[in-house]
């Protein structure tokens, strides 16, 4: 089955996120622009992820619940999970491993939680955009043991990134599944990194305003129009 994607997307709790980014407005515009799947993930939390699978529920979308995670490296990496429960699970992990700095509302937004309603239920008083003390090493395994799927993210960008961070691909990584944000950049990627041949790579918006999400452009293969199914997709290579 063909689905139209856009699965790395911000919601109001991220501190860059804008205000109008609700779970019931991400939900809807997607809809409007005609996208099957989305991912909300916002940083280092999952906390609006049950209003989102609500609203997606009603609007008929599949939505699959995520976080980008800031690893103590820095790297960001998109942690994907078939089901809620494990998405939760993964949240509390990160929560206790965030760095205790207060978030400053006037300096770098504001982090709100919204419930059913599409009102806002509550805030998160740590910073999220800071780093959690999770290493990228294991971090794979880590997420598989929540039955998710990692993805570094926008591995083309020249900061937070995989191989900015780190200069390289590690030789032992485990990842099928790689994000570019510039598709033109995919043969230069490959050349300088080959372990990206084997993977199957997919790009996404990144939009923290409504405005920049994703028409329905990019396309996975997935078994069926679920969760589940998308994350068993990004689990497999590509087939070449």
């Amino acid at each position: 089955m063909r689905l139209s994607y856009d699965l790395h997307i911000h919601s109001c709790l991220s501190p860059c996120g804008d205000d109008d980014m609700t779970p019931a407005n991400i939900v809807g515009m997607a809809a409007l622009k005609g996208l099957d799947v989305i991912a909300v993930t916002d940083h280092n939390s999952c906390k609006n992820c049950p209003a989102v699978l609500h609203f997606a529920d009603r609007y008929g979308l599949v939505a699959v619940p995520g976080m980008e995670l800031c690893t103590s490296e820095e790297i960001h990496a998109l942690c994907l999970f078939p089901e809620l429960k494990q998405a939760m699970e993964f949240d509390a992990y990160v929560y206790d491993r965030l760095i205790r700095f207060p978030n400053k509302e006037e300096i770098f937004g504001k982090q709100q939680i919204y419930n059913m309603e599409d009102e806002i239920q509550d805030r998160v008083p740590w910073l999220l955009i800071n780093s959690a003390d999770i290493s990228f090493q294991g971090l794979w395994e880590l997420v598989m043991c929540c039955k998710g799927v990692m993805i570094p993210a926008h591995l083309d960008r020249t900061a937070n990134s995989l191989i900015s961070n780190l200069g390289a691909i590690p030789p032992d990584s485990c990842f099928p599944t790689a994000e570019l944000r510039h598709m033109e950049k995919l043969e230069k990627m490959k050349e300088a990194h080959p372990y990206l041949e084997q993977c199957r790579i997919i790009t996404n918006s990144d939009a923290h305003y409504l405005e920049n999400i994703n028409e329905p452009v990019n396309f996975l293969e997935a078994e069926e129009r679920t969760a589940e199914a998308v994350v068993r997709a990004l689990l497999e290579r590509e087939k070449k």
